[in-house]
């Protein structure tokens, strides 16, 4: 029986970056996977859905050509060549996976694993043959995967999930999307800017309805003028697929009323994948379909750690990185601190994108807090007019009586780059005069935080 130091059972960005940095560490580790290295972030998640976007949004810059003085007449796309492009980024990026395993000695296990008494993890391969691992530590990163819903059965045809979404054979004419969070968000920016017409529909008030209430009011603006359509405070209730075109009926305020469309994608949410790993067998039980486990990733049972999405924190790709990476560290005795998921970025690459941290005006509000709220519209940015993007705007709130940094939301061109200095900010505990001191570049989109800023404490130049 072959014997690790640390065994991570999936390779997604939770799992291969938690193996590398315990090989960083001098422990020998291995990595079981039972699809691609990478897991569903790199070859079904994050990066070809931001290479199925990118590709969209050329598109929409060929289409408003004349905007910047250019000629591009009838611009038309090959969509089974976008989905090629986004699949080809997505290998490329599971081969760098591969390389990065191999130099940091990292032995990749290939099958499913079944988590055994004892530290010890079975696997079994393709072929149905079996063999055991042992290790001082096993660490549960099995992640998630598209949440389907008892009335919205997923046929992967025509009622499909995000995987399916990615890879279609043809652009469907008409999308009915239901759920407008990230991913939903996401894929009605890339098949409206591709030119599907698409249907939005969001159970609560608000789109994206994690985000600042301006944000959400402006994003919903904006897709409606893209000619999105956007309902909320509505729900599907079923799905007719026994017609060439998909039927779906939807619960509004007003009554309900039947929509028609090529596809229904269903972007609800997601699912822990915690099924058949073996937490039974161990006596690890679920809360609310997660692994219940401390502040530094370890689960009730001794040996066993779970990080990432199977587990309570938020489902995203950086924030499954940074507890793998706090895991491995306390394992080595490494002095840590428990992850503060109050400074966690959240990040719609949708276009225009969403980009936030901390709290919005009104969780500070509901806090307590006596605050001061700055916005700086990229109607007002020079690097927005130039760019030909001026939809969107930053948004500070700052804690008045000490100038805390509380909460950041933008919306606009390129501000998932931009939020990045406001986590740093809030880690550093830096406050809106230190910022507002802080010379930005001109012209940049950048310097709308310090405008925003500067608009929060009454200073604000160029509006």
């Amino acid at each position: 029986m072959a014997k690790y130091d640390i065994i991570v059972l999936g390779s997604g960005p939770g799992g291969y970056v938690t193996a590398i940095r315990a090989a960083q560490l001098g422990f020998k580790a291995a990595i079981i996977e039972k699809e691609s290295l990478g897991g569903v972030c790199l070859n079904w998640g994050c990066i070809p859905t931001k290479a199925l976007l990118k590709s969209a949004k050329v598109f929409d810059y060929l289409k408003h050509a004349k905007d910047y003085g250019l000629k591009a007449d009838n611009p038309d796309k090959d969509f089974n060549a976008v989905v090629k492009r986004s699949r080809d980024v997505a290998g490329g990026m599971s081969k760098g996976v591969q390389f990065l395993m191999k130099k940091n000695k990292i032995d990749v296990i290939n099958g499913h694993g079944t988590l055994k008494k004892g530290k010890k993890v079975e696997v079994k391969d393709d072929k149905g043959k079996s063999e055991t691992y042992e290790a001082d530590h096993v660490i549960i990163a099995t992640g998630a995967r598209s949440r389907e819903l008892p009335n919205i059965p997923q046929d992967g045809k025509k009622v499909i999930g995000y995987r399916e979404a990615m890879t279609l054979d043809k652009q469907p004419d008409s999308m009915i999307i239901v759920g407008s969070g990230a991913i939903g968000s996401e894929f009605a920016s890339f098949y409206s800017d591709m030119g599907t017409e698409v249907t939005l529909v969001e159970f609560q008030s608000n789109i994206v309805p994690v985000e600042d209430e301006e944000v959400t009011k402006q994003f919903a603006r904006i897709y409606k003028k893209k000619g999105v359509k956007v309902m909320t405070n509505s729900s599907v209730e079923s799905v007719d697929t026994s017609g060439k075109k998909v039927k779906a009926k939807v619960k509004t305020k007003k009554g309900e009323e039947t929509l028609e469309a090529d596809i229904v994608l269903s972007a609800v949410g997601i699912k822990s994948n915690t099924e058949n790993i073996g937490l039974e067998e161990l006596g690890i039980e679920l809360e609310k379909d997660k692994i219940p486990v401390n502040d530094y990733y370890q689960t009730k049972v001794p040996g066993y750690y779970a990080i990432g999405d199977c587990t309570h924190g938020q489902a995203l790709a950086h924030v499954a990185s940074a507890e793998g990476i706090l895991c491995v560290e306390k394992i080595a005795g490494q002095h840590v601190e428990p992850l503060d998921y109050g400074n966690i970025p959240s990040c719609t690459y949708s276009n225009p994108e969403i980009a936030s941290v901390g709290m919005t005006e009104q969780q500070a509000k509901d806090a307590g807090y006596d605050i001061k709220v700055g916005k700086f519209p990229f109607s007002a940015s020079g690097k927005a007019s130039a760019e030909g993007q001026k939809d969107g705007f930053v948004k500070v709130i700052f804690d008045a009586k000490y100038g805390e940094w509380l909460g950041c939301h933008m919306l606009g061109m390129g501000v998932t780059d931009m939020i990045a200095e406001a986590i740093v900010g809030r880690k550093l505990e830096t406050t809106g005069h230190e910022i507002l001191k802080s010379v930005h570049p001109h012209p940049t989109m950048s310097e709308a935080v310090m405008e925003a800023v500067a608009d929060a404490y009454d200073e604000v130049i160029h509006v």
